[in-house]
């Protein structure tokens, strides 16, 4: 009797797969606290949250991918770094909460299981967990050659962190006269490569590789330290929207912002982009971070702490903006 059709052959590897799971057991378990109860491989994750380090604690979630950045790792076949940028696509989101996060989950789709190419993507995970001090306690890893070429893949995140309720940042008391500090992103981080995949050729993404694919940055312990040390009335991670709307986001209604063009170095590339593209300043600043990862809100009589505390985390910072009575509009201005 001939033998019926398997699963490998209609393009899923389960063994492939699963020898992949013990590849990077050992890495992923670098990430591991006391609080981390499971190990790899079981149908949930157990995280025993640490209730006696708080006195009323809020979770704090937030999901994430890596968006059309993977492309240009996929065409540069360099996989290492995109999985700190999912980590930190996500910790930087419940940061802006003022949120220290605990664990964190990932999701790899990719057309065919290429093992090298899954534990670069995994170490780079582990990395920016590391960095930002949460367990990598679980995963998914799904092999779908009928969605997926062989040689593509697609990356999300889960995060869950906590914060006291009373310390929980939401923006509600920045008013007029708060300053506005920008903290340094290490350059286009994870947001507008749509744009950017239309302005350059295949070959020359090929060529600014290395560039395009640096990770975000991870603000994680350099902000919530700041936190302890001067009142932050709100935070902005600047991702897609940036000064429109992610900025806009923690601004009370009975508020506008100024933003003073030129009080911090924009990176070339990013003036490469609008020239090569035309794009306008608008649209610049509406899809790009412009050099800016983080902004923090807080009184003007705290800017000289907040600046030397994240100069010792090697950190530039600038005051790029005020906080002035209005309705929730942004203006940007030239000069400091």
């Amino acid at each position: 009797m001939p033998k019926g059709l398997t699963y490998k052959q209609a393009g899923v590897n389960i063994s492939e797969a699963n020898k992949f799971i013990g590849d990077i057991g050992p890495l992923v378990r670098t990430t591991f606290n006391r609080q981390v109860l499971t190990s790899l491989g079981g149908f949930g994750s157990c995280f025993a949250f640490p209730a006696k380090e708080f006195k009323n604690p809020v979770l704090v979630s937030s999901t994430d991918g890596v968006g059309t950045k993977l492309k240009i790792a996929m065409l540069a076949d360099k996989h290492d770094t995109v999985g700190i940028d999912m980590v930190a696509m996500n910790v930087n989101d419940i940061l802006a909460m003022g949120a220290r996060p605990l664990f964190f989950l990932d999701y790899i789709a990719i057309g065919k299981v290429a093992r090298k190419k899954l534990v670069a993507i995994v170490r780079g995970i582990v990395k920016g967990c590391q960095e930002s001090g949460c367990s990598l306690i679980g995963g998914e890893t799904a092999e779908m050659p009928v969605i997926y070429r062989k040689d593509e893949y697609d990356l999300a995140g889960f995060c869950v962190g906590v914060a006291e309720k009373n310390e929980i940042i939401t923006g509600k008391s920045i008013s007029a006269g708060d300053v506005l500090v920008g903290i340094e992103s290490s350059g286009l981080h994870s947001n507008g490569f749509s744009l950017v995949h239309k302005v350059f050729s295949q070959r020359e993404i090929k060529k600014r590789a290395a560039e395009l694919l640096t990770p975000t940055r991870i603000y994680v312990k350099p902000v919530l330290a700041l936190k302890n040390a001067v009142k932050i009335k709100g935070i902005a991670h600047m991702t897609g929207g940036a000064y429109y709307e992610k900025l806009m986001r923690i601004i009370p209604g009975h508020c506008s912002v100024i933003v003073r063009k030129g009080s911090w170095p924009v990176p070339e590339i990013f003036s490469v982009l609008q020239q090569r593209g035309k794009v306008e300043s608008k649209e610049m600043f509406r899809t790009f971070n412009m050099g800016i990862g983080l902004v923090v809100v807080m009184a003007g009589k705290d800017v000289a702490a907040a600046q030397a505390h994240l100069k010792r985390y090697q950190l530039r910072s600038w005051v790029i903006g005020e906080v002035v009575p209005g309705r929730s509009t942004i203006t940007f201005v030239e000069g400091k």
